[in-house]
């Protein structure tokens, strides 16, 4: 490929815009690419720009153009306490996903990689970039010639490769003294870096280097030159090299598209871990809930031994206990949060990743002031929230307590419903405060958001307020809504006690579905998720018993009826039915009767369901469901036990009475039944 006007060459030296590659220690030949997408790449970092990634990364379908063009690559150091005044060494630098950021933050950085046609994507992604020089060759023969004064040396996604870079004994440990002699004193080695067990390994993925199942679990048992560790062995290898300070982060759902970082200081409360399919790159099993899973592991104090992924700094310790990314959506709302522990003083402070959110957190500082103002006199605290003078970023109150909604979950998992439905009514009692004559409305009003300390609730979040009017039974039906969606054991919850305190009417609810529509598309803009856009790519999760050409639904897919005769449903009067669309006969003296469609996620279309040939109504008192209606007679379960259970005492009682339902069922994953049921925004039922 003929390189464009801008691009300089020497024998030791390319210039590409204001990026320089330094070619002194390149061998001519690039023993590691990707293939014809490396060709691609370059030809989208030459001719395109940044801005318009995001439409081809949709258009492309392709995982290699997601993974080395996604920003949401750069989260991952994106919080590292890296500014004008420092040196940054990132080994293993590829096409670039991190560098830019890396070049945003420090006075200098010096990229380290094997392949020239790589560093030259990086570098065309860089053009106006006057910081950077890529330096390429094997990391061995390079870093004789580097400095060693860098603040901080990057191994994202690089230490598991140290056998290909070193030929030792040890060469992990070897490695890491090596990148460690680069540092000035006081200076932190990043690494980011895959946990070989982590939950996903567990529960079905194959494992991201080798692409086999449990690979990573069993020992690497087929060999090969990638290792990775546990983060017991990790800080081993550390500590035996000498790195005594050391402090390990958690990403999540791992290093690569990192959502949320936690740390020991802040790990994930119950529920937290719900974004678990995230197979971009290829099938998947689905053996079991990840997010029940995790919950469980929380309940233990295991969360170290089954993150996905880890970020290890060695060196001098950031004081970020916690960080979350909100940029998975319109630049305008892209933002992180942060939780601090400087000299055990806590802090939260919001930071706008994008020029255009300053915006954002300027109407936030603002809305604080209107609703302490509406909230005065209530008993509905408003953290405070101070905007910092460069208007980049604003500090909160750091509040103990426990959120509303684990103290909901408790009374939940007791059957305590009164309980549950005396809370939910002082949730009410507390949002309405001074709706009357008020310009502002806290429309994310979540339970979430909201954290209990004895008699004080303080609304800790309130990113999404405006001057529009909502209603304390509008806002209680969206939380309502949220609360169910995120979580299949909370659809026990009595529905109808809950909606007749609310009073929504099926008009109501329409509207206030409508209005939901907007929002989230108001939040998200034009592009795409990184859930859409996995649909897009197509790879598929599998149930057991599937292969990549087969499913096996013998059983998973047999509908199950289950009759109450005056002892509730139970299985010793249930039977499995073989064949759609249903008809089976019901005993006489049956006061409702369930339909169990199957025992997967999935969505069911109902063209009709019949009782002795009178129609069953599918709305009103007599019909319950455990999942999101999203349209006329069309069901969305994100649950593997979905069903729909109809009361019989207005339809007749025969001798021996005839069910027939028309119905067909399509197998999907939980998190695309969920984001369906979004879109649905709970069905008054």
């Amino acid at each position: 490929m003929p390189l464009p006007f801008d691009t300089q060459k020497d024998m030791d030296k390319e210039v590409i815009g204001k990026v320089t590659l330094d070619l002194s220690a390149y061998s001519g030949e690039d023993l590691y690419c990707d293939g014809a997408v490396e060709d691609e790449l370059l030809e989208i970092a030459r001719d395109r720009s940044s801005v318009e990634y995001q439409g081809i990364i949709e258009e492309s379908a392709s995982w290699p153009i997601l993974y080395h063009l996604s920003p949401l690559r750069q989260n991952i150091v994106e919080w590292l306490p890296i500014d004008k005044g420092m040196k940054v060494l990132e080994v293993g630098s590829g096409c670039g996903a991190i560098t830019g950021a890396l070049a945003r933050k420090a006075g200098r950085v010096d990229c380290v990689d094997l392949s020239l046609k790589r560093s030259r994507i990086n570098a065309y992604r860089l053009t106006d970039a006057d910081n950077v020089t890529i330096h390429v060759g094997n990391f061995t023969d390079v870093e004789k010639g580097l400095d060693r004064d860098y603040d901080y040396v990057c191994l994202i996604g690089v230490f598991e490769y140290a056998q290909s870079y070193v030929n030792s004994a040890d060469p992990y440990g070897d490695f890491l003294r090596m990148t460690g002699s680069h540092l000035k004193p006081g200076g932190s080695i990043a690494i980011a870096i895959e946990n070989r067990f982590g939950m996903k390994y567990w529960a079905g993925c194959a494992e991201d280097h080798l692409g086999t199942y449990f690979s990573s679990i069993e020992g690497y048992p087929d060999g090969g030159v990638v290792r990775t560790f546990t983060d017991r062995a990790l800080i081993s290898i550390a500590e035996r090299c000498g790195f005594a300070r050391h402090r390990m982060y958690y990403p999540y759902p791992d290093y690569k598209f990192m959502t949320n970082l936690y740390s020991e200081e802040r790990l994930p409360g119950r529920g937290e871990l719900k974004l678990n399919l995230r197979n971009l790159d290829r099938d998947r099993y689905l053996l079991f809930n990840e997010k029940n899973a995790y919950d469980s592991i929380l309940e233990e104090g295991l969360f170290g031994l089954y993150s996905n992924s880890y970020m290890l700094i060695l060196g001098s310790e950031p004081d970020v206990d916690y960080v979350r990314y909100s940029n998975d959506r319109q630049a305008d709302y892209a933002i992180c949060t942060e939780i601090s522990d400087s000299h055990g003083q806590k802090r939260v402070i919001k930071r706008a990743l994008d020029e255009q959110a300053r915006e954002h957190l300027r109407k936030y500082a603002e809305n604080c002031e209107k609703l302490t103002r509406r909230y005065a006199g209530g008993r509905l605290r408003i953290n405070r929230a101070m905007l910092a003078d460069d208007g980049n970023s604003l500090t909160l109150d750091y509040v103990e307590g426990e959120t509303l909604e684990s103290k909901l979950d408790g009374l939940l998992a007791r059957n305590d419903a009164d309980g549950f439905a005396r809370l939910f009514g002082e949730y009410l009692d507390r949002i309405s405060y001074g709706s009357e004559g008020s310009d502002v409305t806290d429309v994310d009003l979540i339970f979430s958001n909201i954290l209990i300390n004895g008699d004080e609730w303080t609304v800790i979040d309130y990113e999404w307020t405006t001057t529009e009017s909502w209603t304390a039974s509008e806002l209680g039906f969206r939380a309502i809504y949220c609360y169910v969606l995120e979580d299949e054991k909370r659809n026990k919850l009595d529905l109808d006690l809950i909606l007749s305190m609310l009073k929504v009417s099926d008009k109501d609810a329409d509207a206030y579905r409508e209005r939901e529509m907007k929002f989230q598309k108001k939040v998200t803009g034009d592009h795409k998720s990184l859930d859409e856009i996995r649909e897009l790519i197509g790879n598929r999760v599998m149930s057991l018993g599937e292969t990549a050409g087969q499913r096996d639904v013998s059983l998973s897919m047999r509908p199950q009826i289950y009759e109450d005769t005056g002892r509730g449903f139970n299985e010793d009067e249930s039977f499995f039915v073989n064949a759609l669309p249903l008809e089976a006969q019901v005993s006489h003296g049956c006061r409702a009767i369930r339909i169990d469609p199957c025992s997967e996620f999935c969505i069911v279309t109902v063209r009709e369901a019949t009782w002795n040939g009178r129609p069953l109504q599918m709305s009103g008192r007599g019909f319950r469901c455990n999942g999101h209606k999203i349209g006329p007679g069309v069901y969305a379960f994100a649950t593997s036990d979905p069903g729909f259970t109809f009361v019989l005492k207005e339809y007749g009682d025969e001798p021996v009475n005839v069910l027939r339902a028309d119905m067909t069922v399509t197998v999907i994953d939980a998190e695309t039944a969920s984001r369906i049921g979004r879109m649905g925004f709970l069905e008054k039922r």
